[in-house]
């Protein structure tokens, strides 16, 4: 017999026909999915916000304005009926445990859960307390499906606006041109994640120090205008539009004059997120 590919019949999980190769399942429920998160448990769920605006590390100035975006923050999720929760000048230690916490409760009752980081941040994915840096991937990890049952299967979304490198992006001249549960209940423990960076990787992330950040009021001016309308990557790519044309830098100093901005969204949800629940005909 041939090793190449091996197919067999075999009862399975609502009859669906399971295909062996090379040694993976395929597996073919059949059936119409949900494409929507389910968005109507009695409770929207928890917005952590880590706000560090001074800092003991070395060499780590003071983020003038980050009041600003936690004021527009706690208004904005606070009317998309999530329980905001306001933690100022955490350490390192300090936001491990935070987060550790928020992960360790129950979430049952609750849609999703958001974590927004606002902060010093450097390149290899690393965020600051006040006293130093920090693994982002340690932070989020409390939040995988393997660690956080009541989340499984629940989007899980982080916000992230920090530096992430020195690298300036000086713009260019371009054209302008006009819920049904999977039949299969193993889902990756990595799966239902969205990380929202205000810059992509080896980039410098754009603060005023009386207006805030160009990222968080963009993201604040968005959601206000389309979360009851627009699925949450459609305002997502709205939020880049708005950041990438309407914002430049302006400093005296010609090496950070006139520069730009592009934030950068990493998906790994499985379905569409409305922050509003669907409509039951």
């Amino acid at each position: 017999m041939e090793n190449s590919e091996i197919s067999v019949d075999a009862k399975s999980i609502k009859n669906s026909e399971i295909k062996i190769i090379h040694g993976s399942k395929s597996v073919d429920s059949g059936i119409s999915l949900d494409i929507r998160y389910k968005m109507d448990y009695p409770e929207m769920g928890v917005c952590l916000v880590i706000n560090n605006e001074n800092f003991t590390y070395n060499g780590l100035s003071t983020r003038n304005g980050t009041e600003v975006d936690e004021a527009s923050l706690q208004e904005t999720f606070t009317n998309l009926k999530y329980d905001v929760r306001i933690k100022r000048d955490l350490t390192c230690d300090e936001i491990k445990k935070c987060l550790l916490s928020a992960s360790q409760e129950d979430h049952s009752k609750r849609s999703s859960f958001i974590c927004v980081l606002l902060s010093h941040g450097e390149e290899g994915e690393l965020i600051f307390g006040t006293d130093g840096p920090i693994d982002l991937k340690l932070l989020t990890g409390f939040f995988r499906g393997d660690c956080c049952r009541s989340l499984a299967g629940k989007p899980k979304i982080f916000i992230i606006q920090a530096c992430r490198g020195t690298t300036l992006d000086s713009g260019i001249q371009a054209d302008s041109g006009s819920e049904e549960d999977m039949v299969c209940q193993k889902i990756p423990v990595e799966a239902d994640f969205l990380y929202a960076y205000s810059t992509p990787p080896g980039y410098l992330s754009w603060r005023n120090d009386m207006d805030g950040t160009w990222f968080i009021q963009s993201l604040c001016s968005m959601l206000k205008l389309y979360a009851d309308k627009l699925e949450f990557m459609h305002i997502l790519i709205r939020v880049n539009q708005k950041v990438a044309k309407e914002y430049e830098s302006f400093s005296t100093d010609v090496a950070f004059h006139k520069k730009k901005q592009i934030p950068s969204i990493v998906s790994m949800l499985r379905k569409e997120l409305y922050f509003t629940p669907k409509e039951k005909n």
